[in-house]
């Protein structure tokens, strides 16, 4: 084919900071996405504090990445992915995206671990994991920021409203349950903490949510979530209670013969 007749590649030229300690991240995913776009990239550096300065009061503009298409000031990369159609995510926006890749992962690990012991996935012990990981993992995301997780929990937990230590105590509580259930030692430790906090948990979220039908964040993926207070929440109680009184069951020896199989 003629060079000459072939259609001319679309042109855009990328203002990017590139510099000893730093390179915009936002820079190379504008990059990155204008040349997964079919767009020849005229890429431009900006290697100084003083080159980025002067770029901003050229073009009037607060931060960098910039990008032009055919001469026409597109803006940075959340402007890049509209001009182009796609979508930008809101981070304000409520998501439950969290809490599915969390189960999903732990769902994973309880089939995993089952597999490595057992020889197979699918056992009475996978599922038994699976909430025992679910409790330890939660608990990981709690403490990663214990304050901010107190003063969403304080929003609508009745005891910790009541007593304000245990809004700070509850993540230590729920992991120290998790643990042990996943090494099943200790049951008479770990039983009665999940029934305890699993208990309040869930009667505080069941009036916050549906009897006082008050719109809050759960705390339950950690402070920084945007997840919704409700379902999410009041499934990570009952499944503590649940498995608390599984184990129960079982330590008396209560269970049925399908359960004591693997």
């Amino acid at each position: 084919m003629d060079p000459a007749s072939q259609p001319r590649r679309k042109r855009a030229t990328l203002h990017r900071m590139v510099m000893d300690q730093h390179v915009c991240p936002y820079g190379l995913k504008a990059r990155d996405l204008l040349r997964r776009e079919g767009f020849e990239v005229e890429d431009r550096w900006l290697t100084t504090r003083e080159a980025v300065d002067a770029f901003k009061v050229e073009h009037d503009v607060e931060t960098t990445p910039q990008v032009f298409i055919e001469g026409e000031r597109i803006g940075g990369y959340d402007d890049l992915r509209r001009h182009l159609g796609k979508p930008v995510a809101d981070p304000k926006a409520t998501s439950y995206r969290p809490v599915i890749a969390l189960f999903g992962m732990t769902l994973l690990m309880a089939l995993a671990a089952s597999f490595a012991v057992y020889g197979t996935p699918f056992t009475i012990r996978a599922g038994e994991w699976f909430i025992a990981f679910s409790m330890a993992v939660l608990a990981l995301l709690k403490l990663q920021n214990v304050a901010t997780f107190a003063m969403m929990f304080l929003n609508y937990d009745l005891l910790a409203k009541r007593w304000v230590p245990y809004s700070y105590l509850y993540p230590f509580a729920e992991g120290l349950a998790g643990i042990l259930m996943i090494a099943g030692a200790l049951t008479w430790l770990s039983v009665p903490v999940a029934l305890f906090i699993g208990t309040v948990g869930a009667i505080s979220v069941f009036k916050a949510v549906y009897v006082d039908r008050r719109e809050l964040k759960c705390a339950c993926v950690g402070g920084s979530s945007n997840v919704p207070l409700g379902f999410v929440s009041l499934t990570e109680n009952l499944m503590m209670i649940a498995m608390a009184i599984w184990m129960t069951l079982g330590a008396f020896g209560l269970l049925p013969a399908w359960a004591h199989g693997m």
